[in-house]
């Protein structure tokens, strides 16, 4: 089994899709046909670009199609689990497309995965993040008045293999989620690693940092 990792820098969101999809389904084939495949980490950023999950609800983007234009975003509904999100610059996007099958994985424990390896990460900037009851994703002050997310999961499985991922805000442009109901949400903010240390970050530190924890919380998990 082989885990291999990409980083496609600054990709257009429509391009991330197809080749996403294309990964996905070629694990899913070969996986079906008893043939040798790569399971895949992929590291990239947007440019500005709001998602749209299948239980979305469309009045969490509160912007028309000429607003839209006007902020230089666009509008993506797509095939993952959750509600509406922002990617852009300064944000980690990360697509693991991974048979889970091969790590004794079921999907709520994947998703935990995920949200722990940002927990870790935040942990190396020194900052305390954690979970919030009944919502995904990783949380600073979740159970608080002051709870803000700092990281968004959203993943699709069809015959243990995923794809889509996480959106980890880094030296993101906070104002572009004023302009929808974050992951449904509308009593609770975001944030950044840069806004909670008042400093910008490296982020190809950070995503070799991400790279690291995904791999390290997998590697206890392998057949």
């Amino acid at each position: 089994m082989k885990l291999e990792y990409t980083d496609w820098q600054l990709i257009s969101y429509a391009d991330a899709w197809q080749k996403q999809t294309e990964l996905f389904n070629e694990i899913v084939r070969a996986k079906l046909a008893g043939e040798p495949y790569t399971n895949n980490v992929i590291t990239c950023e947007h440019p500005h670009v709001y998602t749209l999950g299948r239980s979305g609800k469309e009045q969490n983007m509160l912007l028309g199609e000429e607003q839209l234009r006007k902020i230089g975003a666009s509008l993506y509904h797509i095939d993952r689990g959750g509600d509406i999100t922002y990617h852009g610059p300064g944000q980690i996007v990360c697509y693991p497309i991974l048979n889970l099958e091969d790590y004794r994985l079921g999907l709520k424990e994947y998703i935990h995965i995920l949200e722990q390896a940002v927990i870790n990460v935040c942990s190396h900037y020194g900052i305390l993040a954690g979970r919030l009851s009944g919502a995904t994703g990783v949380w600073l002050d979740g159970e608080t008045k002051h709870a803000r997310k700092i990281c968004a999961i959203g993943v699709r499985s069809s015959h243990y293999v995923t794809m889509h991922g996480l959106a980890f805000n880094i030296n993101t442009d906070l104002n572009y989620f004023h302009y929808i109901n974050p992951c449904g949400f509308i009593d609770k903010g975001v944030t950044s690693i840069e806004k909670e240390l008042n400093q910008k970050i490296d982020i190809e530190q950070t995503k070799s940092l991400l790279r690291y924890e995904i791999e390290h919380l997998l590697a206890g998990k392998k057949l």
